[in-house]
């Protein structure tokens, strides 16, 4: 596994063993960050972190900081391994919590945060459990977009609390949903 692109890209990254964790595809990596620059200055969340390769990525495309959430020992044993090899500590925070519930210890993160990515075991549950945390009132700012890598069989909904999918792209298996914070009651969406 690598970095992609950016003053970082080429550059290896180690991967947890073991079937605890399940890597984003560099496909799926370089498809979901072309889509999303530019990242220039953002504050990023990463969610289920694992070797930390999505917000390492979004750092490596100039991301301002980026905090991790990982709660597998040692998944989170080496993102921090990542990160030091990275020189990358001076512009991250690892997270040890339990998500969903340990979203609420993040209000003030969550808060500033211009982009949430999540990358939930597969089955649909930790998913709707985070977006359900996250969609409600006054937990992201208004400019926010939360992006979940979930299995193609997992239902998301199209809206939970204030936050709407704008938009969807199937990868294989693998599905990305994006999420704004709704603009009220004319939330108009980009093409799916």
């Amino acid at each position: 596994m690598r970095v992609i692109a950016g003053t970082l890209g080429g550059r290896k990254l180690a991967a947890p063993r073991g079937l605890g964790t399940r890597p984003t595809s560099d496909r799926v990596r370089e498809a979901l960050f072309m889509s999303l620059e530019p990242l220039a200055d953002l504050r990023v969340v990463d969610l289920f972190a694992g070797s930390g390769a999505l917000g390492i990525e979004a750092l490596s495309r100039g991301a301002r900081w980026v905090d991790f959430v990982e709660s597998d020992v040692r998944a989170r044993r080496v993102l921090e391994e990542n990160l030091a090899s990275l020189d990358l500590e001076s512009r991250s925070r690892v997270w040890r919590l339990r998500l969903p519930h340990g979203l609420e210890a993040m209000h003030a993160e969550l808060s500033v945060a211009d982009l949430v990515l999540a990358d939930p075991p597969y089955g649909g549950r930790e998913a709707n459990a985070v977006l359900a945390t996250l969609g409600k009132a006054g937990g992201l700012s208004a400019t926010a977009r939360v992006v979940i890598e979930h299995h193609g069989k997992d239902a998301l909904p199209e809206t939970v609390g204030v936050l709407r999918c704008a938009r969807q792209r199937r990868y294989g298996e693998t599905v990305v949903s994006l999420y704004r914070v709704s603009a009220g009651a004319s939330g108009d969406q980009e093409e799916r």
